[in-house]
């Protein structure tokens, strides 16, 4: 395979990593990481490196048209963002510590959870909701737009989703999915945001958080410019169309295709670490 064929289908991943990272909340990095290291047999480490990069431009890109759509939550991202950026440095630390073996295995077993998480469809009865005295001292209720006009919606579990997001960012830094998984659920589950507005408010956050991780990385040599380049230029456009196609996809849709796709990627990727963990202790 020359360098043109092997960076024109990096590309071509990363465009439809891009495509459903935008469409789910991912980022993109959830799909392409796993894509460079199984099918490309790319160094985990470089591939978390040129992801991240990527999931900058995602959020960049994404972000701009989904503010203009009228769904992100910019005091929610804003007050989470301290969050995770604390704890991207603290995930930056840890990843000098592990082997890629390990690290492939955590993203797994993560995504699993995160797949588990998304795929339950239990919402909580109508009774049981009811408004945070802290997101109302914060202002963090908002409004989604929807075929009717404005809707309003109340946030709530603050500080457990303040927590949660710490969580998020050392994950980000760790692994290089830009941490979207988790703040979806986070947003979702835990936060009671509409799921489109987990997704689109989780973009508008992960280029912040992978900017702390993508740092950590740089510093230690692993992000090489002829991978990350065509990664973040695929990825880039990837999210831009999936920003334009969010609005007209039903969120029911979202989270089916947000289940089975890290489900899928879970198993490749604890395969692929236990294996080669396996192969380095009995060799």
């Amino acid at each position: 395979m020359t360098i043109l064929v092997f960076t024109l289908l990096i590309a071509a991943s990363s465009l439809a990593a891009g495509l459903l990272g935008a469409l789910t909340g991912l980022g993109g990095g959830v799909v392409i990481v796993p894509v460079l290291t199984l099918l490309f047999h790319v160094d985990i480490r470089y591939a978390i490196g040129a992801s991240l990069v990527s999931v900058i431009a995602t959020s960049s890109g994404a972000a701009a048209a989904y503010l203009r759509e009228g769904y992100t939550n910019l005091r929610v991202g804003m007050l989470l963002e301290v969050a995770t950026t604390l704890g991207a440095i603290c995930g930056g630390v840890l990843a000098a510590r592990l082997s890629p073996d390990a690290v492939s295995i955590i993203f797994g077993v993560v995504l699993i959870i995160s797949a588990a998480l998304s795929l339950d469809r239990h919402q909580p009865p109508a009774a049981a909701v009811h408004v945070d005295p802290l997101a109302v001292r914060l202002h963090l209720d908002g409004t989604r737009p929807t075929p009717q006009g404005l809707r309003a919606y109340h946030v709530r579990g603050v500080p457990a989703g303040f927590a949660v997001m710490a969580v998020a960012g050392a994950l980000s830094s760790l692994l290089g999915i830009g941490s979207g998984a988790l703040k979806v659920l986070a947003l979702d589950r835990i936060m009671h945001l509409p799921f489109k507005v987990s997704t689109t408010t989780s973009n508008f956050m992960i280029g912040v958080t992978a900017a702390t991780g993508a740092g950590v990385y740089l510093h230690r040599g692993y992000i090489d410019a002829g991978l990350a380049m065509p990664v973040m230029l695929g990825v880039l456009a990837g999210s831009m169309l999936g920003a334009r196609l969010l609005v007209r996809v039903r969120a029911s849709g979202l989270r089916r295709l947000f289940g089975i796709v890290v489900l899928v990627l879970a198993i490749e990727m604890i395969y692929n670490g236990w294996a080669g963990g396996w192969a380095d202790g009995h060799g």
